[in-house]
């Protein structure tokens, strides 16, 4: 059989990207680590408005936002994601220290797939993307 990429390089799959929003580098730090050891490619932004400006540009797959930030918070942030026609919508999940059952609704009321609550480890993550079907 003839290797039809014969002398040319083959197609790669688009790489996973997952922006993780989070005004505390440390966060974004731990985050990206667990991001990467689950196959992504890891985007970070500080605050929602730059997060909404890096979606604009391309939109990532997964999308992991704390709530409480500056400039624009998660809330409002995922509004806006929302609102940006797309043909692939990124899974959203909250990350967040607002665990109360209000907020949970809340967020998923803005538009979250999903939440979590800090601190959390790797394998709670994990588990919460797998259940979301990207893990």
């Amino acid at each position: 059989m003839r290797d039809r990429y014969a002398g040319r390089e083959k197609p790669v799959a688009a790489a996973k990207t997952c922006l993780i929003v989070d005004d505390s580098r440390v966060i974004r730090k731990v985050s990206s680590k667990i991001a990467i050891s689950l196959g992504y490619v890891a985007i970070e932004a500080e605050n929602g408005e730059e997060a909404l400006a890096r979606c604009k540009k391309a939109m990532p797959d997964l999308v992991l936002t704390d709530w409480n930030m500056p400039e624009m918070d998660g809330i409002a942030f995922v509004q806006k994601l929302r609102a940006i026609p797309t043909p692939k919508e990124p899974v959203v999940v909250f990350c967040t220290s607002n665990g109360e059952a209000k907020d949970i609704h809340d967020g998923i009321a803005a538009g979250a797939d999903d939440y979590i609550v800090k601190p959390f480890d790797e394998a709670a993550l994990k588990a919460k993307l797998e259940k979301l079907g990207r893990g």
